[in-house]
């Protein structure tokens, strides 16, 4: 994991970095053929979030990976770009998220096996399947993080 990769959390009402997040977002569904929502949508939501980024440090600042959260622990976005993956930057980010929620929720496609496997591997469970949850009526599975997650590890480790 990169020493140059620093942790930036921004409230509600503050749009940092919220173009580079779009950008990133879109890149992976050109890539992936996920994380498929409308500009307008997406960057309303990003505001009224509390974002967790992760953001490489250098000439010019690079985004890592996002978690864009409502107050009540949902994640609405979780990305990490394509070249971080698999260096723990998608645990990192849930992590931070479950410091500060007692309840850490979302939802992911089901037709998305990485993204529900990796929610899987980090302690989510799923907790029911809606049918038609998104616009284009592909459905999702609503999770939650479970005992015995990530959570219970960060608390092991900070000895809470």
């Amino acid at each position: 994991m990169s020493v140059n990769i620093e942790t930036r959390v921004f409230g509600p009402g503050d749009d940092t970095l919220a173009e580079d997040a779009w950008e990133l977002k879109e890149a992976i569904r050109e890539r992936e053929g996920v994380l498929k929502q409308r500009r307008g949508f997406f960057l309303d939501a990003y505001r009224r979030s509390t974002v967790y980024a992760l953001v490489e440090r250098g000439v010019e600042d690079h985004l890592v990976g996002f978690a864009a959260t409502r107050r009540d622990g949902y994640i609405l976005f979780l990305a990490v770009h394509p070249d971080y993956r698999g260096e723990g930057f998608g645990k990192r980010l849930v992590a931070r998220v479950a410091e500060e929620y007692n309840t850490v929720t979302c939802h992911a496609r089901t037709t998305n096996r990485a993204a529900v496997e990796f929610y899987q591997h980090v302690g989510f469970e799923i907790k029911r399947r809606v049918d038609n949850y998104y616009e284009d009526h592909g459905d999702a599975y609503y999770l939650k993080l479970g005992e015995g997650g990530i959570r219970d590890r960060l608390s092991r480790f900070l000895g809470r």
